[in-house]
């Protein structure tokens, strides 16, 4: 790979750096030329098709410092993150980049500026041999009967019941509500379905529903929250009629051979011990991972690692905007996120801070680990590491290995597994306290 730019780092306090940075001439011109052709596909100039005037026709018209600064704008990441990799750093929450001088001729250098914060540096203790608190694998009978449950009451059917509605019944209303003998908009529904105790109506609705049968007509009195999405209804006294159509109770399956066998089943004790392994191995995941970060966590208690408020501020900050991330891929963006939770920004990073300083030690203890046991993956190691993902890809581990090698991505590979094989050691050595499950 063409190098890209040249880097020198300057320590600072609390754990942080300056990255003095220059963007490659080469690699200045390249970008200049990138941004000068996406500028000329907005010109208009005689004697050019759109889209197709040359850059120095276009950079002669906008002039050399419009460009660069399109350029800046497009390839300004890939600089920051070429000058981390070059430097070797880990960074910790959002850079202050500042940019020099722009140059005005051809063959120069771009300079600019980092300050970011690092990853803390940790003065190891002992972290072979430590007695850490395990929890015992345990899936009694009172877990598998109650997944038994579930599975009746998802199977379960409705049917028609003339007795009164209890929670948990089904019932089909017709209701118009009214505040102060007004009908409001979005007050008034046929035919609706609601299971009684599941909480989808306001406050109170449910509840004054129990008891009813079918075709009984009963008045229901609420109050809608203060924080109700419709502005207009917030706060508000309501007084809905309601005319109960229906009255449906769920029907269970007999628990018996012929459920399994219905649930794929050869017999309900085949279909016991399906959930039970199942269930045996989902909590041996969960137990190790668990035990896995209590290894680190002990190894980092018995290491001297200063973690300034400012790391810690920059890491909490970086968790929030994964939440954010993850919210927008359901749908959920950040004010709405904020609207249902009724905290701000600040109070939700303020929140994650514990979280953040528990990574960042960790992160410390491991990466010092694997200095100090020089913790190097081997080739078949990497290769192993890869199997999945060289599968999904039509090739074969040793060819996927290859690839990133020679695309310069084998590096974050080689990072992350070597952090694995550190945990590795600390877990493997630790002498594990057997502790009884906490009960939910």
């Amino acid at each position: 790979m063409r190098q890209i730019v040249s880097v020198t780092s300057v320590d600072l306090p609390e754990s942080r750096v300056t990255l003095n940075v220059e963007v490659l001439a080469p690699a200045l011109e390249r970008s200049i030329s990138r941004a000068a052709d996406s500028i000329g596909q907005t010109l208009r100039i005689p004697g050019f098709r759109k889209g197709k005037v040359p850059a120095a026709v276009v950079i002669s018209r906008v002039g050399r410092e419009a460009v660069i600064d399109e350029a800046i704008r497009a390839d300004l990441p890939t600089w920051y993150a070429e000058a981390v990799a070059e430097a070797g750093i880990e960074p910790v929450g959002d850079p202050r980049i500042d940019i020099g001088e722009l140059p005005e001729e051809e063959g120069k250098p771009l300079g600019f500026t980092v300050e970011i914060g690092v990853r803390p540096e940790a003065k190891l203790g002992n972290y072979t041999g430590l007695k850490v608190d395990r929890e015992e694998l345990d899936v009694g009978d009172e877990r598998i009967n109650e997944e038994v449950e579930r599975l009746r009451e998802q199977a379960g059917r409705l049917e028609p019941s003339e007795a009164p509605a209890a929670d948990g019944d089904t019932i089909v209303m017709n209701y118009r509500g009214s505040i102060d003998g007004v009908d409001f908009d979005g007050g008034t529904g046929s035919d609706q379905v609601i299971e009684l105790g599941s909480g989808r109506f306001i406050p109170g609705f449910e509840e004054q529903l129990v008891g009813a049968g079918k075709g009984e007509d009963r008045t229901i009195e609420v109050t809608f929250p203060e924080d109700y999405q419709a502005e207009h209804l917030a706060g508000k006294d309501a007084v809905f009629a309601v005319e109960v159509t229906d009255v449906r109770t769920s029907k269970l399956p007999d628990l018996d051979d012929s459920f399994a066998e219905e649930m794929g089943y050869e017999n309900l004790k085949a279909l016991r011990d399906d959930i039970r392994e199942r269930m045996t191995e989902s909590e041996d995941r969960r137990i190790r991972a668990t035990f896995r970060e209590a290894c680190i966590d002990a190894a980092s208690e018995k290491a001297k690692i200063e973690v300034p408020d400012s790391l810690i501020q920059g890491r909490a900050s970086e968790i929030w905007e994964q939440t954010v991330r993850s919210l927008a891929a359901q749908g959920i963006n950040r004010e709405a996120y904020m609207q249902i939770t009724g905290k701000t920004e600040e109070e939700v990073i303020a929140e994650a801070a514990p979280d953040a300083e528990r990574s960042l030690r960790r992160e410390a203890t491991i990466a010092a680990i694997v200095e100090k046991e020089e913790i190097i993956p081997t080739d078949l190691q990497l290769e192993d590491a890869l199997e999945h993902s060289a599968g999904h890809e039509g090739v074969t581990p040793r060819e996927l290995l290859v690839t990133l090698r020679e695309d310069g991505r084998a590096d974050q590979l080689e990072k992350e597994l070597a952090a694995r094989l550190a945990v590795d050691l600390v877990e493997e050595s630790a002498k594990p306290n057997l502790i009884k499950p906490k009960k939910d």
